[in-house]
């Protein structure tokens, strides 16, 4: 199964399969013979897939290097992007040489850093290993570091030629990491497509069991939603902007519970305040709301917030990148499957949709 990405300046497959098998062959097509490539991965990664990547990659590359980093968001700064520059130099990397990003979403954006900056910019594949990335964080082009207390700040839209999806590597994950990757899919239900969350709803047995027909269905359906908007606004001057509900409220959460809460964890949080924001508007219903919340229950995602001030919350939101002119920027949802933008939400609303998830929704 193939999902292709059309933007402004880039077109690139999505390639949806359950082994790393036919790789060789779509390096053939975008013409990435003969190149020098570089795998990054991480500790968890590596002994898992690396060597079953490399040895699919042997017959068209004179050479494959591999750099692995320490799993956590610990890694993502300049100072590991810096390490990476280092080790490409030292080892004749040119700029027609390819990285390789296997791994889940730090990875994925670590490594997509690396490429569009080396050299003002070289090809890179992305091969997400997580759910999380195959459904959010390899789709679209955005790469980048976190700096200092603030997330994803340093960073560049860089498209890479290749994102390719094995499914079969979802079955190494941890409940937890997989609960983590369903949040994402389900917002892009949310927010743009109503009967997609009902087959979400509907099929949670076969998904949650990793059956890879429906997993690749799923995926394929999950990208085509988000691939459609990053088309129409590869650089977020618009409707990219959707694919940020739950985020203003979830990566302050991230953050201030020093990554206690995994990324998925913490934008379900901050999707079910927007939602309640959403009720409070007259956007969304009593009866919508609740059935938002129990789908993420049936997921296994959490619906209470533990240990964290909302006070803290909304004043951390300000250091997020999506507060223009100061003000903050929420996506509500104008019912399930349509989202709106707003930069009208008052403070009280705010702490009013923090306070409904430190209750418990």
């Amino acid at each position: 199964m193939k999902l292709n990405i059309q933007t402004k300046d880039s077109n690139y497959p999505i390639v949806f399969n359950n082994s790393f098998q036919n790789l060789q062959v779509l390096f053939e097509e975008i013409r990435l013979v003969g190149n020098k490539i570089c795998i990054i991965t991480d500790d968890n990664v590596d002994p898992l897939y690396g060597d079953m990547l490399e040895n699919e990659l042997i017959n068209i590359s004179p050479r494959i290097i591999k750099y692995s980093i320490t799993p956590g968001e610990e890694a993502k700064t300049l100072d590991t992007v810096h390490k990476i520059y280092s080790y490409c130099l030292s080892n004749q990397f040119d700029r027609q040489s390819v990285i390789v990003a296997l791994g889940g979403g730090i990875v994925g954006d670590i490594a997509g850093f690396v490429a569009a900056t080396y050299m003002r910019g070289i090809k890179f594949i992305q091969i997400p290993t997580t759910l999380l990335s195959q459904n959010d964080s390899s789709v679209g082009g955005k790469v980048g570091v976190n700096f200092q207390k603030y997330k994803n700040m340093i960073g560049a839209f860089y498209q890479p030629q290749l994102v390719y999806m094995n499914t079969s590597v979802l079955e190494t994950l941890s409940d937890k990491e997989f609960a983590s990757g369903m949040s994402e899919v389900i917002k892009h239900g949310l927010i743009r497509d109503r009967d997609f969350y009902n087959y979400l709803i509907d099929n949670a047995n076969l998904i949650r069991a990793i059956d890879h027909d429906t997993i690749s269905y799923m995926n394929h359906r999950s990208c085509s939603i988000k691939g459609d908007i990053v088309s129409k606004d590869e650089k977020e001057g618009s409707i990219r902007k959707y694919l940020n509900f739950g985020h203003t409220i979830g990566h302050a959460i991230e953050t201030l519970s020093n990554f206690r809460y995994l990324h998925g964890e913490a934008v379900a949080l901050g999707m079910i305040a927007a939602c309640h924001i959403s009720f409070q508007r007259n956007m969304l219903s009593k009866l919508e709301l609740n059935s938002i919340v129990n789908t993420l229950k049936l997921y296994n995602l959490p619906v209470v917030l533990e240990s964290l001030s909302s006070e803290d919350i909304y004043k951390q939101l300000f250091y997020d990148k999506k507060v223009s002119n100061n003000k903050i920027i929420f996506i509500l949802l104008n019912g399930i499957g349509d989202c709106v933008e707003a930069n009208d939400v008052r403070k009280e609303e705010i702490l009013e949709g923090i306070e409904f998830i430190k209750r418990g929704a």
